[in-house]
């Protein structure tokens, strides 16, 4: 498939106190994929669409055993699995809104979670490997001992090979540079950005990331940020501003900045992609990266936590840990 295109679908919904308002959520996010897909078809071919981090349910309490008590679901279950059933009919690939999820295999963590799905079924999960700390009680697969599932899977599909990280892991650049080089050639953010760090100057950091991600690694990205108004996601306010970048950090389509739902339709030109990492001899920096250079990140450096410190203040601990390893 040599060109495609991507909807970014921006949700504005109040966050569900317990299990049963998550079906509310699904209902929606469902109509919005059929309008990206449907309503855009005479113009254009819509594979893939995208939700934003928390589009499901958010982390409305503080603590991970109200959070398992009220709000977690297993995956798969019915919502991924409505999800699912829309990608066979609609024959096109969604990264699912993100919900807080338990595993019984893991029976003391609780994850942030989102699935690639497709008309063949689930493709992939993914789980937030940085938690938006103090804040974020979640587990990272970090935290886990011996993990046995990939961290950062990439999927190989007919509209190319698909990698997921959430919102804050973007700010890392080690975790988009890893799915590059497992062979990533889009990169979807599913993310819940909150104001000041958005989509406006001086503070715009959703968009200064997402162009420099697709810079650094010469792949697509495309980015859903939580469109909620203040009132339906409190404390924060929600600026939106889902985009389609290209592998040069050309913003291919945008959404205004503001809170808001929103379907964003931009192209991803995957033969021109390949053809330009083909090409290319200066500015292949995956291709030029001297891995044996950086010896100070294979050093241990945030704590790992076991199920006892999954709260705000053995976070604040352990980021004093890391920051005295710092020197700072």
């Amino acid at each position: 498939m040599d060109l495609y295109y991507a909807a970014a679908i921006q949700v504005d919904r109040p966050c569900p106190q317990d299990r049963k308002g998550i079906a509310a959520n699904t209902k929606r996010c469902l109509e919005l994929l059929e309008q990206a897909v449907v309503g855009y078809k005479p113009f254009h071919d819509v594979r893939l669409a995208v939700f934003p981090e928390f589009g499901l349910a958010a982390p409305v309490y503080p603590t991970a055993e109200e959070l398992a008590e009220k709000l977690a679901v297993e995956v798969p279950g019915e919502h991924i699995e409505a999800f699912q059933a829309k990608a066979r009919e609609l024959n096109c690939y969604v990264q699912t809104p993100s919900l807080i999820e338990i595993d019984p295999r893991f029976p003391n963590a609780l994850f942030n979670t989102t699935c690639l799905v497709g008309p063949e079924g689930i493709l992939s999960r993914y789980r937030k490997l940085n938690p938006w700390i103090p804040w974020e009680v979640h587990t990272s697969p970090h935290d886990i001992p011996d993990y046995p599932d990939d961290p950062l899977p990439v999927t190989e599909t007919e509209i190319g090979r698909l990698g997921v990280a959430t919102c804050y892991d973007w700010l890392f650049p080690e975790v988009t540079r890893e799915m590059a080089l497992k062979g990533a050639e889009v990169l979807i953010r599913i993310s819940a950005y909150m104001d000041p760090w958005g989509a406006t100057p001086p503070m715009d950091w959703w968009t200064v990331i997402n162009r420099a991600r697709a810079i650094e690694n010469t792949a697509c990205v495309v980015a859903s940020n939580q469109g909620a108004e203040l009132g339906n996601y409190p404390p924060f306010s929600w600026p939106g501003g889902s985009m389609i970048v290209d592998y040069d950090g050309r913003v291919m389509s945008e959404a205004p900045p503001g809170p808001g739902e929103r379907i964003v339709v931009g192209p991803i030109h995957l033969a021109s992609l390949r053809a330009e990492r083909a090409r290319r001899q200066g500015h292949a920096m995956l291709a030029h990266l001297r891995t044996e250079l950086y010896t100070s990140q294979r050093r241990p450096q945030y704590p790992p936590a076991d199920a006892s410190e999954r709260n705000v203040e053995s976070q604040e601990r352990r980021i004093e840990q890391s920051k005295s390893r710092l020197g700072w």
